[in-house]
């Protein structure tokens, strides 16, 4: 099924839903999670690998240390859709579950 690219609008509302930490334009969404080690942010990837490859949907990581860093685009369509907005909820999930960075 295509995607359509969001409207600006259409980013900050679905960014007004998630997590804070996160920005956006039509382009990409990104953040960066801050876990309480390394072996954490480690199994942050772990839990949100099946809900990508489920979706078909596969975000930009770098893992650095105890930090994600994630970029959310669909690529196929250029630039941010619905996809991306849901994918960054489910990472709002997985992460809300480890334990962070004091």
């Amino acid at each position: 099924m295509k995607q359509n690219v969001l409207t600006q609008d259409a980013v900050d509302q679905a960014l007004a839903t998630l997590h804070d930490g996160w920005s956006g334009t039509t382009q990409q969404f990104s953040r960066s999670i801050e876990f309480a080690d390394f072996l954490t942010a480690v199994r942050f990837i772990d839990h949100l690998a099946p809900h990508c490859e489920a979706m078909d949907h596969h975000p930009d990581l770098d893992l650095r240390w105890r930090r994600v860093d994630l970029v959310l685009s669909t690529h196929t369509a250029g630039g941010v859709t619905a996809l991306d907005a849901q994918l960054a909820g489910i990472i709002d999930e997985i992460a809300a579950d480890l334990p962070r960075a004091d």
